[in-house]
């Protein structure tokens, strides 16, 4: 895959001259977040490594694929629970309001369906659970007490390429006893 920052950049010039607002918005959106990370990671840069220059400390601040990565992550994450924010919330709520809430939902989804063109191609069920069974079996876990091992050994493996809570529901599946 070619460099996200750039990826990302290119993306937003054409939904700029498509006039795609809700990409506009959300890929905006992205790359404030990963300017801010950026920012985090040059604040500890500098007190860390105080003898660097100003524009040492700007390069060695630039986060790689994986750390964009883990934004896009956050991000997808952030409009998931909004959802989910949402839905609790249109359960006693007039038609209207359930009408409003719906296209929030609809807005947030989309945006996640354009935030996934940033991720590394997904892990399916049968390969993460393959994967999974493979940790369990070299770590030789046998119980729910030895979820902490596992999870520690398979998210590196997997990180970014499948959803957490896919991977969490397997790895608990293959740890309780039958």
């Amino acid at each position: 895959m070619k460099n996200i920052q750039s990826k990302l950049q290119n993306d937003l010039r054409t939904a700029l001259k498509g006039r795609r607002k809700l990409e506009v918005s959300t890929l905006r959106l992205l790359g404030a977040a990963i300017i801010n990370k950026e920012k985090e990671k040059r604040m500890k840069n500098a007190t860390t490594e105080k003898d660097l220059k100003e524009e040492e400390l700007v390069e060695k601040s630039r986060l790689t694929d994986e750390e964009i990565i883990e934004v896009v992550l956050s991000e997808i994450k952030k409009r998931k629970e909004a959802i989910l924010g949402f839905s609790a919330g249109s359960v006693s709520a007039p038609a209207r309001e359930k009408a409003k809430i719906q296209n929030l939902i609809d807005k947030e989804k989309e945006e996640i369906k354009i935030l996934k063109k940033y991720l590394p191609e997904q892990l399916s069920e049968e390969e993460v659970r393959k994967l999974a069974k493979d940790v369990v079996e070299k770590t030789k876990a046998q119980s729910m007490k030895d979820i902490g091992k596992v999870m520690k050994k398979l998210m590196p493996k997997i990180k970014g390429k499948a959803d957490g809570s896919l991977v969490s529901k397997i790895v608990k599946e293959l740890l309780t006893p039958r």
